[in-house]
């Protein structure tokens, strides 16, 4: 008996396809995983070494794989941030504001954040992992 599909995966066309994993899953229920989306670009290719840089970069992919499921950045419900450097986020709040909304504009959905000691991608300094629930019809 076949198994009927409860997901499909969402990859940006003209991304480079990652090793082990998937960007994202949109499950049946509409329900959008993103994995954790580092600084880099489509070509996996950190084009930064800053801070607000990578996290624009992060919020960036999140927020075109979210489009690419058919959906907007108003359909993300939770962010989970991984910081390497606490004081790096702390003291460059402004920057870090002025950059979010540049991204994603005055919507913000439940966060959280957590430092930790490094993250697998070499120079990566955050990642920060999405979930959305995208609308019937998309």
């Amino acid at each position: 008996m076949t198994r009927p599909m409860f997901h499909r995966v969402v990859q940006p066309q003209d991304w480079v396809r990652p090793k082990g994993y998937a960007n994202a899953i949109l499950a049946r229920d509409r329900t959008l995983y993103l994995a954790g989306q580092v600084g880099w670009d489509e070509n996996e290719v950190f084009q930064s070494t800053d801070f607000i840089g990578q996290m624009e970069q992060a919020l960036t992919n999140i927020r075109t794989i979210v489009q690419t499921a058919g959906g907007e950045v108003t359909d993300i419900v939770r962010l989970t941030w991984f910081v390497t450097d606490a004081r790096d986020y702390l003291d460059r709040q402004a920057e870090v504001g002025a950059a979010y909304r540049k991204i994603l504009g005055h919507h913000f959905p439940a966060m959280s954040l957590v430092v930790v000691r490094a993250l697998i991608e070499e120079g990566a300094l955050l990642e920060i992992e999405a979930t959305a629930v995208l609308p019937e019809g998309t």
